[in-house]
């Protein structure tokens, strides 16, 4: 390649779920992307003198001769975006994540090569929503020139870059805050941003401070605060404590490295965070937390002083590439231990790694802290229990392994809470997501009207709080039931970007690629899943999930595992031994294929044909799936005697 070559800072952007806006509204988020690149980004770039290289749909490439330009002007942008963004509602958020390099490039015909490019494009795609990432040679070169505090991300090896990247992020509320250290140069332009801001900016805080109060007098009816402590006077004359209250202390660290401190603490403070997202959990912040490290811990001490119900745990070691984690919970009151587990993983991709650690952790944490509370209650033997304490007792036979009884009970209990406050959230979603399953798991028997009672709890559920991953992912399965796959996918999307650690809803967007006729790409997000939560009582679904994948792409070995693994895991699911059946028949194994047959019939005997069955399941029929289907799964069936009709 023949061009010039300079030194350069190269800045890259793109907007977060642009899929999902266009999606969701097309015309709207273009008019909406035009307004702000011509009144935001495009006048902020000329005025940090950068120049645009190239545009796309959703990105933008731009070189900067100044790394505190490149910067700044990234910072304002974030700013200013999220400004804009106070008024609108979450899902409907454009939010920008930008990635920026210094290195050498080439210039040729106005467009811009190189590893330096490569390296932003990369930065780009590890940012936050509304933050900032940038290589250690940017980090260094604005020290002392702009004050901002950087997240130290270490060395990661970024794809198709020879040499591990040293990696620093600016999170979106640190980006956010640049506007208030704006240089000396530049007050008066900060002053009249901040001037058209400050109705916005206020509106926030008055909505902020609104919503904290009702949080506090609302207590223990909110949703899922993470609070300070209370005074121990107070938490010693507080007559309830929630049930599922709980503390984090700061995990220890075992490893021979004083250094990998910081992992121990990401690990504890990821996992504040992630419980702090159980529905009606009361999680004490992590500055207060804190104030216990390298302390003895005295559980009973620590829910008296904290006015919490359970305290959690735990060690981190790393050696060589393995990290372990040990955790454990402890009933605050009675110093008894309730739970313990261990976590091995292996840090080649550290950030990979610890989300999945957080994420298996909260998930493990967040049934066995509904099953607890579910014990009190039976134990107290309530006369009338409120709708909160059914709701929980409704979530603890949900996330039990799936049968129809626990369905029942799960069903059952939801109603009761619905019942005694029409108006819980919670108790809508838990009913819409137990309707909506047992219409796409074939059980119902009056599929139109659950589908139809599931998306009106669904609706007014989102409409009441539309940040619910839970209730997303239960549109999702309901939208899958109707056969209206694009809008389920949507749904799958929206459950994930509200919470990345949502095994189930990895699950959902993975199946319903699937079901649109792309198993390829549905492979890795049900892999996502299995990650997540390896131990999930319903793991039987991600098995099943991938022997599907495997069976249509003929890949029949491989099918016939994973159908096994599933049926392992929960043999009463009689769609897993249908599928078990089919995969035998490919196979030729028919003898066991009949067996496996018969066991379907025996668990559902409504789907006793390939006419009942695609009567049933009309999703499976997608005109992108069913050549698929037509030359393995319905080909295994009539081999092992299942009849057309």
């Amino acid at each position: 390649m023949t061009g010039i070559r300079r030194l350069a800072a190269i800045l890259a952007a793109d907007v977060a779920g642009y899929s999902r806006l266009i999606g969701a509204d097309e015309q709207g988020t273009l008019t909406r992307l035009k307004a702000i690149r011509s009144e935001l980004i495009d006048p902020q770039i000329a005025a940090h003198h950068g120049r645009i290289v190239k545009t796309t749909g959703d990105g933008l490439l731009v070189e900067f001769a100044s790394t505190v330009d490149a910067l700044r002007c990234a910072c304002e942008v974030q700013a200013q975006m999220a400004a804009r963004n106070v008024a609108a509602v979450p899902e409907g958020r454009i939010e920008w994540r930008v990635g920026i390099h210094q290195g050498d490039i080439v210039v040729e015909d106005g467009d811009i090569f190189g590893d330096g490019v490569n390296i932003a494009a990369r930065l780009e795609g590890l940012a936050q929503p509304g933050g900032v990432c940038v290589s250690a040679r940017v980090q260094e070169d604005v020290a002392g020139k702009i004050d901002l505090a950087f997240e130290d991300l270490g060395e990661q090896q970024l794809k198709n870059i020879t040499r591990p990247v040293h990696i620093y992020a600016i999170r979106p509320t640190a980006a956010a805050s640049t506007l208030l250290d704006a240089s000396p140069a530049e007050p008066a332009r900060a002053r009249r941003f901040l001037g058209r801001q400050r109705g916005a900016i206020a509106a926030a805080l008055i909505a902020a401070i609104g919503v904290a109060s009702a949080v506090w007098w609302a207590w223990p009816k909110g949703n899922s605060p993470v609070v300070t402590a209370p005074a121990p006077a107070a938490a010693s004359a507080a007559s309830v404590v929630p049930r599922l209250s709980i503390v984090v202390l700061p995990f220890a660290n075992l490893s021979n490295d004083p250094d990998q401190e910081y992992f121990a603490d990401g690990i504890t403070d990821d996992l504040t965070t992630d419980l702090s997202r159980i529905s009606g959990s009361f999680v004490i912040a992590r500055n207060t937390a804190f104030t216990y490290k390298g302390k003895p811990v005295d559980a009973k001490q620590i829910g008296h002083e904290l006015g919490v119900r359970y305290v959690l745990e735990g060690s981190v070691r790393r050696a060589g590439a393995q990290v372990r984690v040990n955790v454990q919970l402890i009933d605050a009151e009675t110093g008894a231990h309730l739970w313990a587990d261990r976590f091995d993983t292996d840090r080649a991709n550290l950030p990979e790694a610890q989300n999945e650690i957080t994420a298996r952790l909260a998930r493990s944490l967040d049934v066995e802290l509904v099953r607890d509370a579910s014990r009190r209650i039976e134990q107290q033997k309530a006369v009338d229990p409120d709708a909160r304490d059914l709701v929980m007792r409704g979530w603890a036979a949900w996330w039990q392994p799936r049968s129809l009884t626990n369905t029942e009970a799960a069903q059952r209990l939801f109603e009761q809470a619905l019942a005694l406050d029409p108006r819980s959230v919670d108790a809508q979603i838990g009913l819409g997501t137990v309707l909506a399953a047992t219409v796409l798991n074939g059980l119902s028997s009056s599929v139109s009207q659950d589908q139809t009672r599931a998306e009106q709890l669904l609706l007014e559920a989102v409409d009441r709080d539309p940040d619910r991953s839970m209730a997303r992912y239960a549109m999702a399965v309901l939208r899958q039931s109707q056969n209206r796959l694009a809008e389920a996918r949507i749904e799958a999307e929206k459950a994930i970007a509200l919470d990345p650690n949502f095994a189930f809803a990895h699950h959902m967007l993975g199946s319903t690629l699937l079901l649109m006729g792309q198993p390829e790409a549905a492979i890795p997000q049900i892999e996502k899943a299995l990650r997540l939560s390896p131990h999930e009582p319903s793991v039987y679904g991600f098995f099943w999930g991938l022997g599907a994948c495997e069976l249509v792409l003929g890949r029949i070995d491989d099918a016939v595992d994973f159908f096994r693994r599933a049926r392992a895991a929960n043999s009463r699911v009689w769609f897993v031994h249908l599928w078990l059946a089919a995969a035998l028949g490919v196979k030729g194994d028919l003898d066991e294929a009949k067996g496996a047959l018969a066991e379907s019939l025996r668990l559902n005997p409504g789907i006793d044909s390939l006419a009942h069955w695609r009567a049933q399941f009309s999703y499976f029929t997608n005109p992108a799936l069913w050549p698929l289907l037509e030359k393995t799964f319905v080909v295994g069936l009539r081999r092992a005697g299942f009849p057309d009709e």
